[in-house]
């Protein structure tokens, strides 16, 4: 590294005063240009190019163990100090999480479910089990507001809708969606928080004509829904939080793309087997 350092400023500075520089001896820097490359250095320059490929398909979201099982998906064998050494090496680092507004109001009179789902995030069949939430995107415009509904089976989104009002009917949105994209057998569980929007009239009464079982989290215990609370962090970090959206037609198809694009399709979900939920979905499906 450091002779590379010297041959790419020979240049504007004297050869012999960058040695000193960095305590490297000039015959040692004459006798590397001539040097052919090792085996080494090349299956290193090899690995940093399909490294920062994936870096770059994921925008930049990916770190170390997703990179590493992305490129054993495509037969490359390399161990993590490799990987973490090549990232190294090129500067390259995953975005990094922020903290987001809660936008629950569970402050009401509607009735409140009982926990029914009481935590169990695995080992469930597609379509048995479902949970919910909302969160906003700001805009030039205003706040737009996002619903999602997200199958813990897979993880997958669903169903989503979106709207610069946050009203119950945002969140009936988003569940007819999802039951009429998955059509599931009765006896779902139904999983939210105990904002205003799901303990609604509307809401509950779109479960019942879908016959679903309604479960919402304990008070301000955002543990009680924690996937859904994990996937609207990676979505603010890997993708709202890095674009300034100047209108809210604009968030809506970026944040689209999003979901059936790049989340659904090719986000590899470290709580799957750092699979994709589609790609996991369908080895369900087959088991």
């Amino acid at each position: 590294m450091k002779y590379a350092w010297i041959q790419e400023h020979g240049d504007s500075y004297p050869v012999a005063r960058l040695c000193r520089l960095l305590g490297v001896s000039r015959s040692g820097y004459l006798q590397w240009r001539v040097r052919p490359p090792s085996a080494r250095s090349l299956a290193n320059a090899d690995l940093d190019a399909q490294v920062a490929a994936v870096h770059a398909e994921s925008s930049r979201t990916y770190g170390r163990p997703r990179i590493q099982r992305a490129l054993q998906a495509c037969g490359v064998r390399a161990g993590h100090e490799r990987i973490r050494r090549s990232l190294q090496r090129q500067g390259l680092r995953c975005v990094y999480r922020r903290a987001y507004r809660v936008t629950t109001d569970s402050d009401h009179a509607h009735p409140v479910a009982p926990n029914t789902l009481e935590r169990r995030f695995d080992g469930w069949r597609p379509d048995e089990a479902w949970v919910a939430d909302i969160t906003y995107v700001p805009t030039a415009e205003g706040w737009l507001y996002l619903a999602c509904v997200l199958d813990l089976a897979t993880r997958r989104i669903v169903g989503w809708s979106m709207s610069e009002r946050l009203k119950a009917q945002l969140a009936c949105d988003a569940l007819r969606m999802a039951y009429w994209r998955r059509k599931p057998p009765p006896g779902l569980i139904a999983h939210s928080d105990r904002g205003s929007q799901y303990a609604s009239r509307e809401y509950r009464r779109a479960l019942s004509d879908f016959r679903m079982r309604q479960s919402m989290s304990r008070r301000a215990n955002c543990w009680d829904n924690a996937p859904m609370e994990s996937f609207f962090k990676t979505l603010k970090v890997e993708r709202v939080d890095r674009v300034r959206y100047a209108t809210r037609a604009q968030a809506r198809l970026d944040i689209v793309d999003w979901i059936e694009g790049f989340y659904n399709q090719r986000r590899l979900h470290s709580s799957i087997g750092y699979r994709t939920p589609t790609e996991f979905e369908r080895k369900l499906m087959a088991a």
